[in-house]
């Protein structure tokens, strides 16, 4: 008798029109070489836009880095529906228009459809939001993202581990990011204190 295939771990990567689509695009390339991560990629209008401006990549080339590209006009697709299994969702960057409608339900594009899917199956949802400074809408949609159980994570760079590069703090966001959903990137280094420093 055949062994049943492994299911593999399935990830949504959402990418809206906030500034910071690198962050969405290198998410994508870092999953890619992770085994047994499956990635379901959406893509606003916006998100395009920002992805030509900002890095002046092609369509084809951002949506040949996922496994499976979906419309966010197709509320029929399968992450629309909870019994489609998901380790959880990432939107990466998240503008405030998304960051609203998901706190309000709004459900009305598959990104914020998918994004309402994984809170009500009590999946991760992760949201890498992009505005400065916050106005009270803003941190009032924050908390209530927080409330149904989402995360927040801005996009606030680290400089403990030193990086050289701007390449090398936006690996470290995304790496973080993944480590969240218990898919350890190679790449990935854990923090290991300060040497020498005294109390």
């Amino acid at each position: 008798m055949n062994a049943p295939a492994a299911v593999p771990r399935r990830l949504i990567v959402a990418i809206t029109g906030a500034t910071g689509a690198i962050y969405g695009v290198r998410l994508l390339e870092t999953l890619r070489r992770l085994p047994g991560v499956e990635t379901h990629l959406l893509v606003s209008t916006a998100g395009w836009l920002n992805i030509q401006h900002e890095l002046q990549f092609d369509k084809a080339d951002v949506q040949a880095l996922a496994d499976v590209v979906h419309s966010v006009r197709d509320v029929g697709a399968s992450i629309a529906s909870g019994s489609f299994a998901t380790d959880g969702m990432i939107v990466a960057p998240c503008s405030m228009k998304t960051l609203a409608s998901i706190a309000h339900g709004l459900s009305d594009n598959l990104i914020t459809r998918a994004a309402d899917v994984v809170l009500k199956e009590r999946r991760r949802l992760v949201l890498l939001v992009r505005e400065t400074p916050f106005n009270l809408a803003h941190l009032r949609n924050m908390t209530a993202v927080t409330e149904m159980g989402g995360i927040i994570f801005p996009p606030m760079p680290a400089f403990y581990h030193r990086p050289a590069s701007i390449d090398e703090m936006v690996d470290h966001t995304v790496e973080r990011v993944i480590d969240m959903f218990g898919v350890r990137a190679p790449v990935a280094a854990e923090w290991r204190g300060m040497r020498g420093e005294t109390d």
